[in-house]
């Protein structure tokens, strides 16, 4: 059987983090990470994974991180590795990648991003690359207005759906079902 006939889903794996797509994050600190992944083919495969720190177009830094102090792993058939660890970086204002790289075909099979923003930075983070500018007319930069009054809709929102109506409003009322026992044992 080749190995194109034996993936399910036209997919050699899959990878997965608990990363938000963009967070604060401060230069020197560890970032916790969650990452899983999956290999829906139904054969063994051997991954390795590699995070990348870019900015523009430009590449800050690579390397491969160990899974079990080796840089290869298995992820058996059908199965998903959920594997915890802590990454740190010497720069903010990037984006992190993690690429899967598959082992027999040599090649990135998939991979995630975030965007990693300094704390001093504006509410909402610095627009990806190739994003249009956010200012409009007079150079005001209306992210900054957004990004203060999104939340308070949001809140506004939830709030008046969560607000039970007057006529909604019910009491609770004593139990209307008798007490129930349970019944005599049998002597000894």
């Amino acid at each position: 059987m080749s190995q194109a006939s034996s993936v399910m889903g036209g997919t050699l794996g899959d990878v997965f983090w608990d990363l938000p797509p963009w967070l604060y994050y401060s230069p020197g600190y560890d970032l916790g990470v969650s990452v899983y992944v999956a290999n829906p083919t139904d054969a063994e495969q051997e991954y390795a994974l590699l995070a990348r720190l870019s900015r523009d177009a430009t590449q800050i830094s690579e390397e491969a991180l160990p899974v079990f102090g080796y840089t290869w792993f298995t992820v058996e058939p059908g199965d998903v590795a959920r594997l915890k660890g802590a990454l740190r970086f010497s720069e903010t204002n990037a984006v992190l990648t993690l690429l899967l790289h598959e082992k027999d075909s040599g090649e990135v099979i998939d991979s995630v991003a975030t965007m990693l923003v300094a704390p001093n930075s504006s509410v909402l983070p610095p627009a990806w690359p190739g994003a249009p500018a956010n200012t409009g007319i007079n150079g005001f930069d209306w992210t900054s207005l957004l990004g203060f009054m999104l939340p308070v809709m949001m809140l506004g929102m939830v709030t008046s759906a969560m607000k039970p109506r007057k006529d909604e409003i019910k009491r609770l009322e004593p139990g209307k079902e008798p007490v129930k026992q349970l019944p005599l044992g049998r002597g000894s």
